[in-house]
């Protein structure tokens, strides 16, 4: 009886005991996983699907100009031609002073003004066309030091085929 107790007790305090309750605990692991898939009639993709997550211009001291960033796109639209704009601030900004930035698509230069980067013809079989963020012009001196950062946002658009009559 005595041996049965002890059990009783012994197994009541390790039951209780933190270091057992914790090893009861669930272990998270968040997972966020995304798929593009694009449309077979229009799509804009990157070739690097990490583009436009982390750019980093560097700064070269001696012609105090900033390097370009480049990256390669696979276009198609069997219906149309594809223009392109830009939504939001297209500079570098470090809370004082701006950089102005230029971006070309396909060797077109764009703003917020809708225009065509990729023609009927060119764009029906598919495509590839370069996008190039740049400053066209050396960094002023005059600029404080620091981090500069930009965000804007490239949007294409599936122009349909216009019919002649």
């Amino acid at each position: 009886m005595f041996k049965k107790i002890v059990s009783v007790t012994a197994l009541g305090v390790a039951v209780l005991n933190p270091s057992w309750v914790s090893a009861a605990e669930d272990a998270l692991t968040p997972i966020h996983i995304t798929a593009n898939i694009p449309n077979k009639n229009f799509y804009v993709q990157p070739r690097n699907p990490e583009f436009g997550k982390n750019e980093v211009m560097h700064f070269n001291p001696v012609d105090r100009r900033l390097t370009p960033v480049r990256q390669t796109f696979d276009v198609k639209h069997t219906e149309g031609s594809v223009h392109a704009y830009i939504e939001g601030a297209r500079w570098l900004y470090n809370g004082r002073h701006t950089i102005p930035l230029l971006t070309t698509f396909n060797n077109a230069l764009l703003d917020s003004i809708p225009r065509e980067v990729v023609d009927d013809v060119t764009s029906t079989p598919g495509m590839q066309a370069e996008m190039v963020i740049f400053v066209p012009w050396p960094v002023s001196s005059n600029l404080s030091a620091g981090m500069y950062t930009g965000h804007f946002t490239v949007m294409f658009d599936a122009v349909p085929r216009v019919a002649s009559l």
